[in-house]
């Protein structure tokens, strides 16, 4: 092959690539794409040491090279991450792009329906709060935040004409409160 044949496919195997780390990183794929790797690895050094005498095809290929770089740091400092349990999978992302393409009304309404664990969560944070304000904690049950979220969400996401509400715990001037912020 010649060079520019090479270069044109760097550049999709880089292109495939990228797309499959992507997925790797989202939980789509279950395996690092080592492969591909290697082969893109090995594309990225044919060339190192010269070879190439156009200039145009030198610029390219010093662009495709500079690129593989960056994202390998990219790959390398994610992965890091997965393998310390401090990466968390951008599936919110991921939900977001699949909505998108494909989801009738009846899913929709499925989807804006609260998670049990974003109200435990709420809960907990809440009881934690309430602590640490040092305000008494009994009486106070998972049922009555869900209740005063469920009360609440139908209210903004009507008022601020969103698909969803998030809920946190905020402390303001010494008491705890729960606060609702619009996701569009």
């Amino acid at each position: 092959m010649g060079v520019a044949e090479d270069l044109d496919q760097f550049e999709q195997l880089l292109g495939e690539l990228i797309i499959k780390y992507e997925q790797y990183f989202l939980g789509i794929e279950k395996r690092e794409p080592l492969r591909l790797y290697g082969q893109v690895e090995r594309l990225s050094q044919r060339f190192f040491s010269g070879g190439i005498t156009n200039s145009m095809q030198r610029f390219r290929y010093n662009c495709l090279v500079a690129r593989f770089t960056t994202y390998r740091q990219y790959w390398t400092r994610i992965v890091r991450l997965i393998e310390e349990g401090k990466y968390s999978r951008d599936r919110f992302k991921m939900k977001i792009h699949e909505r998108d393409k494909n989801i009738g009304p009846a899913q929709q309404t499925e989807l804006e329906r609260p998670v049990e664990g974003e109200i435990d969560r709420v809960y907990q944070q809440y009881l934690a709060a309430r602590t640490a304000c040092h305000l008494p904690t009994e009486g106070i049950s998972p049922e009555m935040i869900a209740t005063a979220i469920e009360k609440q969400r139908p209210l903004i996401m009507e008022r601020y004409n969103c698909k969803g509400v998030e809920f946190r715990v905020v402390i303001e001037e010494g008491k705890p409160k729960i606060k609702a912020r619009p996701v569009s």
